[in-house]
């Protein structure tokens, strides 16, 4: 009797363990974004350095037009042997004016999300398609077979 209540609480146990390792795994990337200091940047009050000491270097910043700064943040979930899909994502916006102080904050979410969707696993090319025999015994014979031994 006792050997069946051994071997049944070994099967639930690695039941359990089985159904754990199916479990979506969360993770969080890019910026972790805190209210508060989001909150805390105001346009006519604060200009770059402030700004860099609240909430540190950007994510990235524009390289034309107005001075922006982005930072950005991604909540991913993600089956075993899947791909991760975004769950959560925001982008908050400091700009800039000429002289470095902020004129204005803005923050944006899964609606300004671009979604890719890649046509297949190979890139399209131009010109001629050769096969691997073609590309593994094409320049046999073609390097040198004009000039003549010696030189001219």
């Amino acid at each position: 009797m006792t050997a069946m209540k051994l071997m049944g609480s070994g099967a639930l146990l690695a039941l359990a363990v089985l159904a754990g390792g199916c479990q979506a795994i969360k993770d969080k990337r890019g910026y972790l974004a805190e209210d508060v200091l989001l909150q805390s940047v105001q346009p006519g009050l604060d200009n770059m350095k402030s700004v860099e000491a609240t909430l540190g270097r950007p994510t990235f910043a524009s390289q034309y037009g107005q001075q922006s700064w982005y930072y950005v943040s991604s909540t991913t979930s993600r089956r075993p042997f899947s791909s991760p899909k975004i769950k959560e994502h925001s982008v908050f916006t400091v700009n800039f004016d000429s002289a470095g102080k902020v004129i204005s904050t803005e923050t944006s979410g899964m609606e300004r999300l671009a979604r890719l969707s890649p046509d297949g696993k190979k890139t399209p090319t131009l010109g001629r398609e050769r096969s691997f025999f073609e590309d593994l015994f094409g320049n046999i014979g073609a390097v040198g077979a004009g000039a003549a031994p010696g030189g001219s």
